[in-house]
């Protein structure tokens, strides 16, 4: 039975309506060839990122010591000292894997006066003036090197500094800043590393040994083989995929290790791994899953739906043999080799000619083809596709450079220098059009339909893009992507968001569930705004924004149109029965699909919210405000983090005299100033829909003390914060606990704020409701340390059964202090040894076995069984039993024996609550799949 897609699973989506942010048919385990493309491959590795778990990747075996480790914060004045100097607007967001800045800014003015210095030498001067904020003394000043200065249309410098360290630079992390044209800096970004090496010394893992362990990491021995083409000078291996291998410095929570940054073309991943060890510290997915006779728009388009000869000279060279040129290479990649072989180039149909005839298939497939969509193959004759093969690769190619241009164009200003897409840079998008259409015997196999997607690795790596052919239902004509204008500006949009939202090294920092989700709407948005702006598509009073109307035959591959506005009538703007009718709300965030937060559906939100900026400001406005907040944007940003770089951008580019009217359709989509999340991973945020107060209104003050609920004893180095104003948000409300766990937060406008939390490495998150008036509000935290959590230290050492890692639910996800996502495998007896923290006497074991992966609860586990040991080899049974039918909650588990000095766990799932019930064999999901949530130990230090 093939495992299913979950409401939380990270990577995959079922595409119900929606496109690609990574690749989006069902996964088929076990059923890929070693020769499908990297992009097509159904089983996408979940991201992950060991600097999210302080201590998880510090040592190849690491001591306790080193996986307790926590960054040290900045001096605690030296931060209330600048934040006051900022006033209400101001921003210090401490990164907690480095202790360093995450961002610094204004969003009511700038970090520094105007001046003629030259832009590097303003902003290393702020931080040399704030080092004790930076933690960047002149030694790690001088290891700072300049990668890119770019100056973006509106005339703000980019400038990115990369760490290194005996010629080995720092991976993700470094130095960004921001200075206008007059020299004013606007801020500054990126969590430097404190302190770095002086040397690199030798590694034990080679190069090919890393991509080797890389590859295995998300392919298994399934990969294409791919040989070395170049060793650099620079200690850095290029391999025949177009990808490579170079040195590293990587933040474990021990310090940084030297490690090897792999990345692989053909699996579509970026990896980072460890150079003693291979262990992988480090992985993010690069594919986002969504002279010639072209359509403007899309076949039978009553705007551009009629074939016109166009001239392709602006990106084709002269004579060209084939669809190449320095915007693109366009082949039909039928057969999903990824290679562009000669019978599926495109040549000319004449002299300087590429005029191929669209054949219309509505006749013959009928269903919902007609005059105004019309379809474009047979998928009940093998081959039909063929009429078309020529006519869909100069389409593509055409709506490539089309958009090219328009990006490249101001206001966008998305050029060579911000990191776009050009051969003279080595890295021209790969266009595969009809891909693979030829894989089932002259159909496409159900990996290859209903589907688009684009892999962008990091710049001066080529993108590709895959359009896939659409296979008819009550839903979808027999159409295809790459005929489909919106489609394929959606997937090209995500190119430029990953190119944008990036760290000091270029890489893309778009996490999987609120930036994720922008990454979505920002596709959709570029795309509607640039067909609304050419006249293409009519934005009329009426709700009539659909995306991917082509395919869909005049409905929408999202939920309901993108213009609904709040409170519009339920005929129009029908929602869906999580989220109700009308337009969507931040309060509607996991709401919209049921399945629960899903990048798609909550992108809707976003989407949604963008478009009543456009109505409020105008399109030619929000195009500039909108990329330039890419620019300035935080790594992994919530919703309210975009929000505030929107509002930066409009300081920069127009003064500041558009923030009412920008904070008044933020406010109405409930992201106003008391709206609140966690972070960017913060899947339940809170609506607000207030406007920020008077700048000349009295403050109040939060101050306590957070001590061990097991304990009693005071706890160092926790962050008490104010959702939605600690991740980059007006006066950073958030303070990190002493030595003697207390903490103070000033500043603090009077209100009610949803998301006031208590968290840190290891404990488990606090979060209450507040309200603060003008005065001092004492606020206590008890807090309870979790020793297995991987946050902590904790690590899964061994397991049996599957590893469903690559759905989101593999063994990591039952220690990782989350009851959303949790551990997946079959039917059989599963065990899991996870070794804690440190030595623990266990006051309390909590299991919650709830069915998880997208299984229903009958795969929740039923017997279990618990054994503990000091040492991991010697075990005691402490507890065994059963969880009643419907246990799906956090349950205590009783130990009877082995609760002294242990530091390892061994849980072994022994039946489903479907068996246990009686139900099998039948289509239950437990008499398939076993399943728990989560797994956590309390208690103190054993000794």
């Amino acid at each position: 039975m093939t495992r299913r897609v979950g409401a939380a699973t990270a990577g995959f989506v079922l595409l119900a309506g929606v496109l690609s942010g990574s690749a989006e048919a069902a996964p088929n385990p076990g059923g890929q060839t070693a020769n499908a493309g990297a992009a097509d491959r159904q089983e996408r590795r979940a991201d992950y990122d060991s600097r999210k778990s302080l201590g998880a990747a510090a040592d190849a075996q690491p001591t306790v010591a080193l996986r307790r480790a926590i960054v040290a914060e900045p001096s605690g004045a030296a931060v209330n000292t600048l934040r006051d100097s900022l006033g209400v607007q101001g921003i210090v967001d401490i990164d907690g894997a480095t202790g360093t800045p995450r961002r610094v800014a204004k969003l009511d003015g700038y970090l520094t006066a105007a001046s003629k210095k030259k832009p590097a030498d303003i902003a290393l001067d702020y931080v040399r003036t704030h080092s004790a904020v930076f933690g960047l003394d002149s030694d790690a000043l001088s290891k700072l090197t300049l990668r890119k200065d770019y100056v973006d249309v509106a005339g703000t410098h980019h400038l990115s500094f990369v760490q290194v360290a005996d010629g080995v630079p720092v991976f993700g992390n470094g130095l960004k800043a921001h200075v206008a044209k007059n020299g004013r800096l606007i801020q500054v970004d990126g969590s430097p590393v404190k302190s770095l090496p002086d040397a690199a010394g030798a590694t034990k893992v080679s190069a090919e040994g890393a991509r080797s362990a890389a590859v295995k990491d998300v392919a298994g021995d399934s990969a294409a083989k791919v040989t070395k083409a170049a060793t650099g000078a620079t200690r850095t291996t290029t391999f025949s995929d177009g990808g490579n291998a170079k040195l590293v410095w990587f933040q474990a929570a021990g310090g940084p290790r030297l490690a090897w940054q792999t990345i692989a073309v053909d699996e579509g991943y970026v990896h980072v791994v460890d150079a003693a060890s291979g262990e992988v510290l480090y992985r993010q997915n690069t594919v986002d899953a969504d002279n010639g006779s072209v359509f403007y728009n899309y076949p039978g388009a009553p705007k551009g739906g009629t074939q016109q000869n166009v001239s392709l000279t602006r990106w084709l060279p002269n004579n060209s043999p084939r669809l190449a040129g320095n915007v693109a290479h366009v082949w039909s990649d039928v057969n999903d080799d990824d290679i562009a072989n000669p019978d599926e180039e495109v040549g000319p149909s004449g002299p300087r000619s590429f005029v191929y005839p669209f054949t219309d298939f509505s006749a013959t497939v009928g269903g919902k083809c007609s005059a105004q969509y019309k379809c474009s193959w047979d998928p009940n004759t093998p081959f039909s596709w063929q009429k078309n093969r020529e006519q869909n690769a100069v389409q593509m190619y055409y709506f490539l450079g089309v958009f090219h241009d328009h990006l490249n164009a101001k206001p966008i200003g998305f050029t060579r220098t911000a990191g776009n897409f050009e051969a003279v840079d080595g890295d021209a998008v790969q266009g595969h059009a009809m891909d693979g259409a030829n894989t089932a015997e002259g159909l496409p196999d159900t990996a290859h339909d209903n589907n688009a997607n684009m892999n962008t690795p990091p710049d001066g790596i080529p993108p590709v893009m895959q359009m896939y052919l659409f296979v008819p239902s009550a839903r979808f004509i027999a159409g295809n992507s790459g005929d489909d204008s919106a489609i394929l500006f959606h997937e090209y949009t995500h190119g430029l968001s990953n190119r944008l939202v990036v760290d000091a090294n270029g890489n893309s920092t778009l996490g999987d569930i609120q930036a994720g989700a922008m990454g979505e709407a920002w596709g959709d948005w570029y795309g509607l705004d640039f067909l609304v702006s050419e006249g293409l598509e009519k934005d009329t009073a009426a709700v009539d924004m659909m995306v991917g109307e082509y395919v869909n035959a005049g409905g929408t591959i999202r939920s309901q149109p993108s213009d609904c506005t709040v409170g519009a009538a339920a005929t129009s703007c029908p929602g869906t029965a999580g989220a109700g009718p009308g337009g969507y709300t931040y309060g509607d965030f996991g709401r919209v699909s049921a399945a629960g937060p899903q990048v798609h559906a909550d992108g809707e939100i976003w989407m949604q919210t963008l478009w009543d900026l456009r109505k409020a400001i105008g399109s030619k406005k929000a195009q500039s405000l909108i990329t330039r907040a890419m620019e300035l944007s935080p790594a992994n940003p919530s919703f309210l983090d975009m929000r505030n770089s929107i509002l930066q951008a409009d300081l920069v580019v127009n003064g500041g005299n558009l923030q009412k009217k920008i904070w008044k359709t933020f406010a109405a989509r409930g992201m106003g100033y008391f709206a609140a999340a966690v972070d960017g991973d913060d899947a339940q945020p809170v609506e607000d829909f207030s406007l920020p107060p008077a700048a000349s209104t009295p403050r109040g003050t939060l101050t306590g003390t957070v001590t061990d609920q097991d304990t009693g004893a005071a706890v160092a180095g926790l962050t008490v914060g104010f959702g939605g104003h600690a991740s980059g948000f007006a006066g950073d409300l958030q303070a990190t606990t002493g030595a003697d766990g207390k903490y103070t937060i000033t500043g603090i406008f009077p209100g009610t704020y949803a998301k006031v939390f208590a968290r840190g490495a290891g404990y488990d998150i606090q979060v209450r409701t507040l309200s603060i008036s003008s005065h001092t509000k004492v606020e206590n935290w008890s807090v309870r340390k979790d020793w297995a959590a991987s946050s902590g230290g904790g690590t899964v050492v061994d397991f049996s059964g599957p590893d469903y890692t690559a759905f989101g639910c593999g063994p990591g996800k039952l220690i990782d202090q989350s009851q959303a996502i949790g551990w997946g495998s079959d039917i059989g007896e599963q065990f899991i040894i996870v070794q804690l923290s440190g030595v623990v006497n266990i006051s309390e074991l909590v299991i919650n076995p709830s069915a998880t992966c997208g299984d229903d609860e009958t795969a929740s586990t039923g017997g279990y069984r618990v054994e503990t040991s000091p040492d991991g080899t010697t075990w005691t049974q402490a507890a065994a039993g059963t969880f009643p039918a419907g246990t799906v909650t956090p349950t205590v588990v009783p130990l009877t024996a082995g609760a002294t000095g242990v530091e390892y766990i061994r849980y072994t799932m022994l039946t489903s609550q479907g068996q246990d019930a009686g139900l099998c064999p039948s289509a239950a999901s437990g008499c398939s799949f076993l399943d728990s949530t989560e797994l956590a130990v309390y208690g103190p230090a054993a000794g």
